[in-house]
């Protein structure tokens, strides 16, 4: 097929029709999704805050905190706005460049967030297993290194999904059961064999999400052993504790993730519909709402500042008040 031809079936606007089986609870549903994407604007903008206003706080885990709450707040809002739009107004309608747009921005945000658990977990690891080196290995300059290649990785896995979705013809089909737009959602309503976009999006989900896990799992094991090898029991207790922060985090991100992928490829048939659209907003929207009560209510050094950055707005109104 030419260029020509392909670009001529390219469809002008998408529809996307919200979940599937639930028209009528679509107020309902949108007043949960509501609450839970104010929430995770407000303790991800906290934590941000909290940070980089505290020089303190300035050490390499916060900063890998501050930037997965980056992470969790550009999900979030990509998504849930056009989300609420669909669920409260039905305005479904989004022209097919805006639609590969939000695509690229979900799956580029979604592999940066697992690069940056990934630097997190080998955050912990040099410092239960190498801790005298902690400041030396974990530099400024390294940091930035991590960060730009958890991009330069994501780019390059995530951009050649626009080429493979451009060059499928679509035949006149351009309702999408869906509340945004990701890749399999799309090439789903092509008139043509999309085994090229089954296959590379399978590659590019194993080469991020897939990798990250488990190397993930395999620095846990070695952080496990330092922290049993621990002469003191409230050392190893507070490093569990700490550690267990980070597990929870991890879990909340990539349980639903997989949930949806696998569905999404093997268990169509069997997992109906809306469950799967449903948990597929869920995943952009419980590790946003979850990761800053997690670290927030775990990490002391977080909690007590968070406070007092409370108590200093506070008092800074009073002031202003009274003149």
């Amino acid at each position: 097929m030419s260029s020509s031809n392909v670009s001529d079936s390219l469809p002008a606007t998408l529809v996307l029709t919200g979940i599937p089986g639930l028209e009528a609870f679509h107020i309902w549903i949108s007043i949960p999704f509501c609450v839970m994407y104010l929430i995770a604007l407000l303790g991800n903008v906290a934590l941000i805050l909290v940070i980089g206003t505290e020089s303190a706080l300035h050490a390499p885990m916060y900063l890998f905190l501050c930037l997965l709450s980056l992470t969790d707040l550009a999900l979030s809002s990509t998504t849930v706005p056009k989300t609420l739009a669909i669920l409260w107004l039905h305005a479904g309608q989004i022209s097919f460049g805006e639609c590969l747009a939000q695509m690229f921005c979900v799956h580029f945000i979604y592999a940066v967030e697992s690069s940056v658990l990934l630097a997190m977990a080998f955050d912990r690891y040099v410092a239960m297993c190498n801790p005298l080196r902690y400041t030396t290995i974990l530099n400024h300059t390294v940091i930035g290194q991590i960060v730009f290649a958890g991009i330069v990785r994501s780019v390059a896995l995530v951009s050649p999904f626009i080429f493979l979705l451009k060059r499928l013809p679509y035949c006149g089909h351009h309702v999408m059961a869906h509340t945004y737009c990701e890749h399999m959602g799309i090439a789903k309503l092509a008139c043509a064999n999309i085994t090229v976009n089954i296959v590379y999006g399978l590659t590019a989900a194993l080469l991020a999400v897939g990798l990250d896990s488990i190397l993930i799992a395999i620095s846990y094991g070695f952080i496990l052993q330092a922290v049993f090898r621990l002469p003191s029991r409230d050392a190893r207790r507070k490093a569990l504790s700490t550690c267990g922060s980070h597990l929870g985090v991890i879990l909340v991100f990539y349980t639903p993730a997989f949930f949806s992928f696998l569905t999404h490829r093997f268990g169509h048939n069997r997992v109906p519909k809306h469950v799967h659209i449903f948990l597929a907003n869920l995943y952009v929207l419980v590790p946003p709402v979850l990761n800053p009560i997690i670290y927030g209510a775990k990490t002391k050094e977080i909690r007590s500042r968070f406070v007092r950055l409370l108590r200093l707005g506070k008092g800074s109104v009073l002031i202003l008040s009274r003149d």
